[in-house]
This record gives structure tokens, sequence and C-alpha cells, in this order.
């Protein structure tokens, strides 16, 4: 097991990560750690090859490889240090009030790192087929729409060609437009609720221009299919989300992308004991961004979940100035610590 220290730790190198480090390096902190446990800095953004990014962060119209490399070459710039394949499984608040992050990777083994601040910016999660109580057996062909996005994307893979999509979010809008592009055919999107959870430009971008039906106020009732899915049964819903009798019908398919909303990614949060926000599904924070534990600050989507990643990447520049006026006044305060302590031991007549 190695150890090291560190002014700042930041947990995450997806957009929010990235911008935060970047915000404490201009804020005067030297030493800053990113933590990635991808292989590759960037986050989510390096399989969401679409455009629509960065026109509120750089007045320009980016792919998110595109918006991610833009940061990631600052950070390079910047010679500001990360860690890729390194997993953290846990913080811990040590006497001093400085943090212990635990993390390993196959280069590094394990790794304890001592900070004075720790920035979460792990982001978000989609939310499981087990949280949607949909009925049914569980055959190949159901996926998350992000997971699905990935195989495409970043493996050139394709889930399959016959597609129904619950939930109408940004991820399940982009993913039925990327499958009519890669020669599936995408029967419809049903929404449990009676509006759309994704922008307007993605429906009409999306759904709209490929002549893809929205089912909203419908919801997957039934998956049939032993080996693989060949077909769901939709539901039209009331206004209470409870399925209508009678209003059922079967649509053939092989593929059931899920896009039923994202859940941020805070299982570190919780084990270090700060307190979470029911409603958001992140800490609670104060207006600087820190958590009930202090030197813990939070940005991003691990926070709650954004619209859109340039109000990711402003927030997280918040986060990054806000951690390093923590690391500042520390440092300020046990420098006067230490001349006073100094002050008392001559006074004694120790020196």
């Amino acid at each position: 097991m190695s150890r090291r220290r560190e002014d700042i730790v930041i947990i995450g190198g997806g957009p929010a990560g990235l911008a935060a480090a970047l915000a404490a390096r201009e804020a005067g902190i030297r030493k800053v750690l990113i933590l990635e446990r991808d292989k590759e800095l960037g986050g989510i953004l390096n399989q969401c090859i679409h455009n629509g990014f960065g026109l509120h962060t750089f007045k320009e119209e980016l792919t998110g490889p595109e918006y991610a490399e833009k940061y990631i070459q600052m950070v390079l710039e910047q010679q500001i240090p990360y860690m890729t394949n390194a997993m953290v499984t846990g913080i811990e608040v040590l006497e001093n009030n400085d943090k212990c992050v635990t993390a390993m990777n196959k280069e590094d083994r394990l790794v304890e790192i001592t900070a004075k601040a720790v920035i979460l910016a792990m982001g978000c999660r989609e939310r499981p087929r087990g949280a949607l109580n949909i009925p049914g057996t569980r055959p190949a062909g159901i996926y998350s729409a992000g997971t699905a996005q990935y195989y495409v994307n970043m493996e050139g893979r394709m889930p399959g060609k016959e597609v129904v999509i619950l939930g109408s979010g940004d991820i399940g809008l982009i993913m039925a437009r990327r499958m009519v592009l890669e020669g599936a055919k995408v029967h419809c999107v049903a929404e449990l609720r009676p509006y759309s959870g994704g922008l307007k430009r993605n429906i009409v971008q999306c759904l709209e221009d490929f002549d893809i039906p929205l089912y909203l106020s419908t919801t997957v009732s039934e998956i049939h299919g032993k080996e693989r899915v060949e077909a769901v049964t939709l539901t039209r819903v009331d206004e209470h989300g409870v399925p209508i009798s009678g209003s059922e019908w079967r649509v053939p398919c092989d593929t059931l992308l899920l896009s039923c909303g994202l859940i941020p990614e805070n299982e570190l949060t919780i084990g270090l004991g700060a307190q979470m926000d029911a409603k958001t599904g992140g800490p609670v924070v104060s207006e600087h961004l820190e958590c009930s534990v202090p030197g813990v600050f939070a940005c991003g989507n691990v926070l709650h979940v954004h619209e859109l990643v340039d109000h990711v990447s402003a927030e997280a520049e918040k986060a990054g100035r806000f951690a390093s006026e923590y690391v500042l006044a520390s440092e300020s305060k046990t420098c006067k610590s230490e001349v006073a302590d100094a002050s008392e031991r001559r006074e004694e007549g120790w020196e």
C-alpha cells in the first residue's frame, strides 16, 4: 500500500471533476489530484457523440467528446495529475479533520490519499429495471438507454433491430434517433407521465423528424419472451399512474430500452455519513456547495441531475473555488496556531 498527500482530491474525472480541478488550480492550489474509475478522463461525455454541448460554456456547438477534450487539454496544460482505472472504496475523516481517501487500481494497487478537502463529482447512473417493477421474465434484449449508447457508439455493437423505448428522458430520445440511423426500427417511445421528460429540441429532432410516435401516459405492463424479448405489452395509465384495464396493446420487438430517470451516484457520500436530500438523491449542501461533513464539497450530477453539461461545469467551477478557499483558510489557521504555540513556548522559557 502506498500513501500520498494532496490539498484537494476530486473523485470523478468527468465534466464536473475536470472543471473543479481547473478552478482549484486557478485559485492557487497546487496539489490537486483527480481520481477516475474509467480508463480515461471525460466521463459519460465520451459516449455522447451527438451535438448540443458547449453552447453556454464555449459559445459553440460541440459533441460530447469534443466538449470533454477541451477540458482534458486544459487539465494537461495545467499539469494536474490524475489516476485512471481508480476505484475509490471509501472516505474517512481523520482526527485533525483531514480526509483519507482510499482508492485502488492495477498500477498503484491500494493507495491512501490524505487531503484537506474532497470534491465529490461522481455523476449519476440510470434507474435499473429492478426499480420499475415490470412483470415478466428476464430475457435477453433489455438494456438501459445508456448501456445501449455505449454499445453502439463505443463498441460498434447493435443491441437489436426492433426497438421499443420506455421513458422519454433525453438519453432515451437521443437513442431513438441513434438506433434509426443505425438501421433499426423504433416502434415507439412510451412515457408514464402525461408529458415528456426530455428537452423540446430532442423531442423534435429525435422523434418528430423521424416519425417515431410518443405515447404519453403509457407504460410497459408486461415483457414477453423467454430467451429473447419477443414483444411488450403497452398500457395506458390514469392520472395516478395506475394501468387502465382494457387499454393494453402488444408491440412485437426484440429490444426494450429503459430511459426512466437518473440517480446521483452517492454510495461514497452515504458511507461518509453526509446528510442526504431525499428529493434530489444528492447530499445536502450549503451555499458554498459544502456537505454536512466539513471540507467535503459536491457538484454536478452527484448533487442533483442537471439538464445541461454546461450547467454542470459552471457549478463545478464554484465547488473548486469554494474548496480552495477552505484549504487556504485551514492553512492560515494552522499557521496562526503554530505561531501562537511558538509564542507560548517562548513565554514559558522553552525557547
